[in-house]
C-alpha cells in the first residue's frame, strides 16, 4: 500500500509497506529498523520477533522519545515484561502494533510534531 501525506521538509515519513517491507521517503527496507522524525537507523534491531531483547529497546531510551511505536510484524504480538522495562523504566511509552499501524500511527504523530519512534521488527 502506497500511503501519501505531506510534511515537514526534513523529516521521515513511511511513503509504503507490504509484505516483508516497509519504505521510509521513498527508500525500500527489508530488515529491522528504527524510525524517528529526523533519522533512520537502518540497522537497528533483531532479526525476528523472537529474538527481540531488552538490550534492542534499551538503545532507545538515549533518544529520549515521548513515545515508542513497537512493530512487530505482520501480526501483533506481546514482548515479555522483561524487554519492555528499560522504556518503563525510562518513563518512555509504549504502543505495541503490527507493522503496518506502526507505519500509520508514526506517520501521523510525526506530523504533529511529537516525539516518536517507530521500531519496527519486520521478520
Amino acid at each position: 500500500m502506497k500511503l501519501h501525506l505531506s510534511r515537514a521538509a526534513g523529516t521521515h515519513a513511511f511513503s509504503a509497506y507490504g509484505a516483508g517491507y516497509v519504505a521510509v521517503n521513498g527508500v525500500r527496507y527489508e530488515r529491522s529498523l528504527l524510525v524517528l522524525p529526523d533519522r533512520v537507523v537502518a540497522d537497528w534491531g533483531p532479526e525476528a520477533f523472537d529474538a527481540l531483547a531488552a538490550e534492542h529497546l534499551a538503545a532507545l531510551v538515549g533518544l529520549a522519545p515521548e513515545v515508542v511505536l513497537l512493530g512487530t510484524g505482520a501480526s501483533l504480538r506481546f514482548p515479555r515484561a522483561e524487554i519492555v522495562r528499560p522504556l518503563v523504566e525510562g518513563r518512555i511509552g509504549l504502543e505495541v502494533m503490527d507493522v503496518q499501524a506502526a507505519c500509520r500511527t508514526f506517520n501521523i504523530l510525526a506530523a504533529e510534531g511529537r516525539k516518536v519512534a517507530a521500531a519496527l521488527v519486520l521478520a
